[in-house]
This record gives structure tokens, C-alpha cells and sequence, in this order.
């Protein structure tokens, strides 16, 4: 899993059918203490979760089409499965 924060999101006016109704996020992976790491990626959102959202993706095919679509097979890499309320982290 992946600790992310939203920072966008894609139109897209075509897309598959298994993808109906689905929303692409933009996603900037964070460490704990929210500060940026790697590049951005791109997530369906499974969770309805909104810019600025603190969040959890998974980036792994077949959990990443199951969370998104209800049904594997679906050419999936990343799915957003939860929304980041509050973090209690002790090193």
C-alpha cells in the first residue's frame, strides 16, 4: 500500500466501458510526515475521496481492478481504497 494525498484529477471523455462512472485521481505518494516522495500517479477512486484528501492506494493488478471495478480483469494498476483520517506514528 501506498500513502498518498489527491492533487488532481483526469477528464477523460472516452474511456473503456469498465471504467463507466469511474473517477481517475491524481495521487503524490507522502511519507508519514507528509512530505513528498517519488513522482505522481494516476488511481481509479474506489472511495470518493477529494483533493487534498490524505489517502491509501494499492498498486498491485488484481487487487487494484477488484477495489475499483467490483470484478478482476480490468486493466487496472492503482486504486485509492481509503481515505487517511489521522495518523499516530511513534519511531
Amino acid at each position: 500500500m501506498i500513502l498518498a494525498r489527491v492533487i488532481g484529477n483526469v477528464v477523460a471523455t472516452q474511456k473503456n466501458e469498465r471504467y463507466h462512472g469511474a473517477r481517475i485521481m491524481i495521487v503524490q505518494p507522502i511519507n508519514l510526515d507528509g512530505s513528498d516522495r517519488g513522482d505522481p500517479i494516476l488511481a481509479l477512486d474506489a472511495v470518493d475521496a477529494g483533493e487534498g484528501d490524505r489517502v491509501l492506494v494499492v498498486q498491485e493488478g488484481w487487487s487494484a481492478s477488484v477495489a475499483a471495478t467490483g470484478r478482476p480483469g480490468a486493466a487496472i494498476d492503482a486504486t485509492i481504497v481509503g481515505v487517511v483520517d489521522t495518523i499516530d506514528y511513534e519511531s
